[in-house]
């Protein structure tokens, strides 16, 4: 029992924390006020209620430091869907936007699968060249046999590397071009697709542009027809990039905590939201596997990280 809820509350946590790095950390976070919910129901149960120890949980609000030294925004913790904490610190509250920064990345993951469940993508050995030839023609990428799958684990083999500052594909390099996706496909390629993983986020704003295209729909229009209106969800601010014409999936979605916990609760149901299956069993079991080890030894699955090897 005791395994069991660790495991139901770092995956409901873990959205609510902060992005795991990369994803645009160096710009600046946005905090956003929006109209409450009108439709929410939120009543926190009592600890006992789902089997927890009230006294533990107290505690772990008690033993932080001043809110100015931990520098935490928020504190939410579900149990068998059930809410029983929910804590905000320095000027966040219920209906505050938080910036997930690359937490974006693993929602990105999500509408990948949806996009397969729904056959506008045949699956992550798809090349990404299907979706990306007529707005990109003759992009030196897309002739080097990257596939979903590849943007998927970071595994392009493109020049593209978050963690090194002279990387030609590095996110604040990528930042100062126009289009995202143009600077990604004109990228020198450094290894066979497959062969290396590095930290990129600008192979994940290529496969948002990946399920644009292949869905005929834009990212935020997608993302809330298929997932976040079944999931209650009413108010998010995706980020944009050239002239607004795209949509940044790789960072710097805007969202309540009690969204994202809606987010985590969904993973822990496998894809299921109130009968109905959101986004398939399957995804959610492939997207949070290892596939790939990243930043020296961190499992990673497909934009979810997992845990370190040791």
């Amino acid at each position: 029992m005791k395994i069991k809820y660790l495991h139901i509350a770092g995956l409901v946590l873990g959205l609510l924390l902060q992005g795991c790095g990369g994803g645009g950390d160096s710009k600046s976070a946005e905090r956003v006020i929006v109209p409450p919910n009108s439709n929410e129901v939120w009543t926190l149960a009592t600890p006992a209620e789902v089997g927890m120890d009230a006294a533990r949980l107290n505690q772990a609000i008690a033993n932080l430091p001043s809110a100015a030294e931990h520098g935490l925004a928020s504190m939410l913790v579900l149990r068998h869907g059930k809410p029983v904490l929910e804590q905000y610190w320095n000027g966040y509250d219920k209906d505050t936007l938080h910036d997930l920064r690359s937490a974006t990345k693993s929602i990105t993951s999500l509408l990948v699968g949806i996009a397969i469940d729904q056959r506008f993508l045949t699956g992550v050995d798809e090349p990404m060249n299907t979706h990306l030839s007529a707005p990109y023609p003759g992009a030196p990428a897309l002739s080097r046999g990257i596939t979903l799958d590849h943007l998927l684990t970071m595994s392009t083999g493109l020049a593209c590397d978050d963690r090194d500052n002279n990387s030609p594909g590095h996110e604040d390099t990528m930042y100062k071009t126009t289009d995202w996706v143009a600077h990604l496909l004109n990228l020198p390629q450094k290894a066979a697709a497959g062969t290396q993983t590095h930290y990129c986020t600008g192979g994940v704003v290529a496969l948002g542009r990946v399920v644009a295209q292949a869905s005929k729909r834009p990212i935020p229009d997608f993302s809330s027809n298929f997932l976040f209106t079944p999931l209650g969800i009413n108010e998010v601010r995706w980020a944009d990039f050239d002239q607004r014409k795209q949509t940044d999936t790789g960072g710097h979605l805007l969202m309540r905590p009690r969204d994202m916990a809606k987010l985590g609760q969904l993973m822990v149901q496998k894809g299921q939201w109130n009968g109905r299956q959101l986004v398939s069993a399957d995804w959610v079991s492939n997207a949070t596997k290892q596939h790939t080890l990243i930043d020296k030894g961190w499992k990673y699955g497909y934009l979810w990280w997992l845990r370190y090897q040791t």
